[in-house]
């Protein structure tokens, strides 16, 4: 597991904090996780790209209050889709996040993509 849980994550901007205020709890968190994994991956050094996350490809999410878990996320990266592991865990409003730790996997083969629903 890359442990990045070091530190507060950094803030988001006012147009994304908007947005997720719109959403119920349970969707904020999970929209504000997805979020930060892809801030953090950018970050592993891993020569990775993230432009998309999606929490519950291979399993759904668990959550408990303000902290999800998952291990069944995928993440897009220069086209390709990649298995992901992730816990995060938020303020009460949702919106900061104050411990995040992730796990990458292995590259999801393209002849599993329309089952799961994925996309170039």
């Amino acid at each position: 597991m890359l442990p990045f849980a070091a530190g507060p994550a950094q803030a988001i901007d006012t147009r994304v904090r908007n947005q997720l205020m719109k959403l119920t709890p349970e969707e904020r968190l999970e929209q504000r996780c997805d979020i930060e994994a892809m801030e953090r991956i950018s970050r592993a050094k891993k020569g990775f790209r993230p432009d998309k996350v999606i929490a519950y490809t291979f399993g759904d999410p668990k959550i408990d209050g303000t902290m999800l878990k998952t291990k069944g996320a995928v993440f897009r990266s220069k086209g390709e889709w990649y298995r992901l592991s992730y816990r995060c865990e938020a303020a009460q409003d949702r919106l900061s996040v104050t411990g995040f730790k992730f796990r990458i996997g292995d590259r999801v083969p393209h002849r599993e993509w329309a089952a799961h629903y994925l996309y170039d």
